[in-house]
């Protein structure tokens, strides 16, 4: 959700002010590579109607767009760092390393870091002659290339959801960004694209705000123009306490991803909106408007109304809780919009699957009357009594107790007295049967709360549902009056 999240608010602004929206996959980091995740990404995006204008599936002027097709281009820029006197070679081994962080907490020193103090007494291109230098690079040793961060320097830059931040470089160590296996990390890989494919603005999680003033010192270093920057605040688990993980919605029983998700590894499956019935614009409308609003009380927007409507500026800083109800309301929203005709098809569809028969012209009259009470498609599925023939009480254990708390012998007259009136109807309308119920609450001396329920479970089966005159104009004269006989001999059968 966080990274669908972040690729809409980059999409809104983009599209919004005549902009591109550029993906690239950012890949220098091979340990972490996930087998399926681009595929995932790319599907994703589509399912959401997040196209991206450049990627490494569309092409585009400045590919290519992973970045494991770029990695002959970023030693060049170390080099370019490095003949600036703005990196330096770092030929310490991991022991080397692990000692220096030892001897740094014995000191005292809660973080120990490669830094503008420690490097000082480290093996590296500072410390060491030209010639060993040059001797060292010459055999073949095992180096990484680190940025040479300024002393006493305050690294300040706008940030357009969270103001001025101001870091001192003492609190910024000397990153790596030139691996010994010959790729970039992070840090120098995305400074260089981005600049590159000529980036404007980087909206990215409040995970990297804590590498802002880095990337900040990068672009300083190469002289570059750098990106605006928007730090986007979490999105919180339901409570408000703390990041929402995936185990927060395995826990809770909703979706935190997109699309159902298989973990190539454990082969753990994480639910997916998509699966679970969602629809995509349901999902966007929700995730907009968690960490952004627009400044009014409507909920409801189309992706074409969030572009209008987006403004970075309106982006909250604090943390977003997220409240699975309220997706489901959404949902609930959307579906209703949703044309008659499109519900009835998901509708005949999903009762095929059961075994149910039902044209086309039918599913679509009953999917008007149990939209109303529907949250996803297959929620529509417990008007199944709307497309079957006899007395929904048969096997239903449920109904059977219900229909003994609310039965009178009295209900008897009255309802032997509706199935004749329905026999006089001319025309089996909502309307009509509703005068003929009634006039026989009248002629009975009943109120509706005697006998709606009666004649509820002996048609429906169930005591929640769509109008009773509504259902039983769809069910038919023929069908009603069978289930309401039924009903009468079912109760008789109790004396």
């Amino acid at each position: 959700m966080g990274g669908v999240r972040t690729a809409l608010y980059n999409y809104l602004f983009a599209r919004k002010h005549g902009g591109q929206f550029l993906l690239r996959i950012e890949d220098t980091d091979q340990t972490r590579y996930v087998p399926g995740a681009e595929q995932y990404i790319k599907e994703s995006l589509e399912w959401c109607g997040l196209l991206p204008d450049e990627s490494p599936w569309v092409g585009g002027p400045d590919g290519p767009y992973r970045q494991s097709d770029r990695k002959d281009l970023y030693k060049q820029y170390a080099d370019e760092l490095i003949a600036k006197d703005k990196a330096y070679y770092a030929f310490d081994t991991p022991e080397e390393l692990e000692a220096m962080r030892a001897r740094l907490q014995a000191a005292g020193v809660a973080a120990p870091a490669y830094n503008a103090v420690t490097r000082e007494h480290m093996k590296n291109s500072l410390t060491l002659s030209a010639d060993e230098v040059t001797e060292r690079l010459a055999r073949g040793d095992q180096y990484v290339i680190r940025l040479k961060v300024p002393r006493h320097v305050e690294v300040r830059f706008e940030d357009i959801v969270r103001g001025w931040v101001v870091v001192h470089s003492a609190n910024i160590d000397d990153k790596v960004l030139f691996k010994s296996d010959g790729m970039p990390t992070y840090h120098l890989a995305n400074i260089v694209d981005d600049h590159l494919m000529r980036i404007t603005h980087v909206i990215r999680g409040e995970e990297w705000l804590p590498s802002a003033p880095l990337h900040v010192l990068i672009y300083e270093a190469f002289g570059w123009e750098r990106p605006a920057f928007a730090h986007l605040p979490l999105i919180l688990k339901p409570d408000g306490n703390g990041k929402l993980s995936k185990r927060d919605g395995d826990r809770l029983g909703f979706p935190v991803f997109s699309l159902d998700w298989v973990d190539p590894v454990s082969k753990e499956k994480s639910s997916g909106y998509r699966e679970k019935g969602y629809y995509p614009e349901a999902f966007i409308n929700m995730l907009a408007l968690l960490g952004w609003n627009p400044g009014t009380d409507q909920e409801i927007m189309s992706l074409d109304e969030l572009t209008q409507l987006f403004d970075l500026e309106r982006v909250h800083k604090g943390g977003a809780k997220f409240d699975p109800e309220k997706t489901k309301w959404f949902n609930q929203q959307y579906l209703r919009k949703r044309p008659a005709a499109e519900l009835g098809a998901q509708l005949q569809e999903r009762l095929g699957r059961q075994g149910v028969d039902s044209t086309l012209e039918r599913a679509t009259k009953a999917a008007e009357l149990l939209k109303e009470r529907a949250t996803f498609v297959e929620d529509m599925l417990e008007g199944a009594y709307l497309f079957t023939s006899g007395s929904p009480l048969t096997g239903s254990g449920a109904s059977e107790e219900e229909l003994r708390k609310r039965w009178k012998p009295e209900a008897a007259p009255a309802i032997e007295a509706y199935i004749r009136a329905l026999a006089d109807l001319s025309t089996f309308s909502a309307a009509e049967l509703e005068g003929a119920f009634n006039g026989v609450l009248q002629q009975q001396g009943l109120k509706v709360g005697q006998l709606m329920p009666i004649y509820r479970l002996f048609v429906a089966g169930r005591m929640q549902g769509p109008g009773m005159f509504d259902v039983s104009a769809l069910l038919g004269k023929e069908e009603v009056v069978a289930r309401l006989k039924a009903g009468l001999q079912h109760c008789a059968s109790w004396a």
